[in-house]
């Protein structure tokens, strides 16, 4: 693999045989010179031009001093959430970073207004690492970016989290299970505790359970006996009552409709995160 190009320390231009590539590492391109050897133990990330042209495009027009942190600050996160970002998450979030940059440059703020307040519940555990980048962001450029970068980066590591979901399509999701919640919490005239284990494993079936509707996935699990559902609604019918709403407000918002499987665990978990908060 050959050194074509330095981008900076930790981005660089090379060629293998006779494909291009950007290649993302920890001082990738130092002291190198054109037609040197590059240490491939190095290489963290690497966009091929043959393979995506236009990720190979995007990392070129992405500004050396936002490739850098976002090297950190996907580091940090996927130690944090122990994940692995994709390609296309990477990209994603340093387009985004990039962007707000350039936001504080001319002192455009995206108010909480214009944004979904609620990921602060939702995913509590991301928002507390959102503004730990938002906190990195800031030390290593020497910028200072508003409150509301909390929330916008929040929606970016969730979309981490979710293997190939776009941040766009856990948008949509947020705003879905926050209606649920909003429905639970009239029903039962109670405020959920979101630091709950129930409700955190509540909002992870909700997600599973939304992001394979919005994509039209069959579920590849054996049916449940379908007198279960009936025994819920008499043992548990305060719950089954709600997720009747809720199955109202799903086919109105999207025009999904849940089967007695879906209305069975979502009673289920109802039940669990309305009478068993301190458990």
């Amino acid at each position: 693999m050959k050194f074509l190009k330095t981008l900076n320390n930790s981005a660089a231009i090379v060629k293998d045989g006779t494909k291009e590539e950007v290649v993302l590492g920890k001082g990738i391109g130092f002291g190198l010179k054109k037609g040197d050897e590059v240490d491939e133990a190095r290489i963290e990330r690497r966009f091929i031009t043959a393979d995506d042209q236009k990720s190979f495009d995007q990392v070129k027009e992405i500004s050396a001093a936002t490739l850098d942190v976002t090297n950190k600050v996907v580091k940090m996160v996927e130690s944090l959430l122990d994940l692995k970002f994709n390609d296309y998450q990477y990209l994603a979030l340093a387009d985004h970073i990039d962007f707000a940059l350039t936001r504080v440059k001319d002192n455009i703020d995206l108010s909480d207004n214009n944004t979904r307040w609620e990921v602060k519940n939702l995913f509590p555990r991301e928002y507390d690492i959102a503004k730990k980048v938002v906190k990195l962001i800031n030390q290593e450029l020497k910028i200072e970016l508003p409150q509301s970068e909390s929330i916008l980066m929040t929606y970016h590591l969730v979309n981490a989290s979710s293997n190939d979901s776009q941040v766009q399509e856990t948008v949509e999701i947020t705003n879905l299970i926050s209606g649920i919640i909003n429905i639970i919490q009239l029903d039962y005239q109670l405020v959920l505790d979101t630091e709950s284990f129930n409700y955190s494993r509540f909002i992870t079936h909700l997600r599973a359970l939304l992001v394979r509707l919005i994509r039209k996935q069959k579920t590849d699990t054996e049916k449940l006996d379908p007198s279960l559902l009936g025994f819920m609604k008499v043992k548990y019918n305060h719950a089954y009552q709600t997720a009747q709403r809720i199955a109202v407000y799903l086919k109105a918002k999207m025009d999904w409709q849940l089967n007695p499987d879906d209305e069975f665990y979502l009673v289920l978990h109802i039940w669990r995160v309305t009478s068993r908060q301190n458990k």
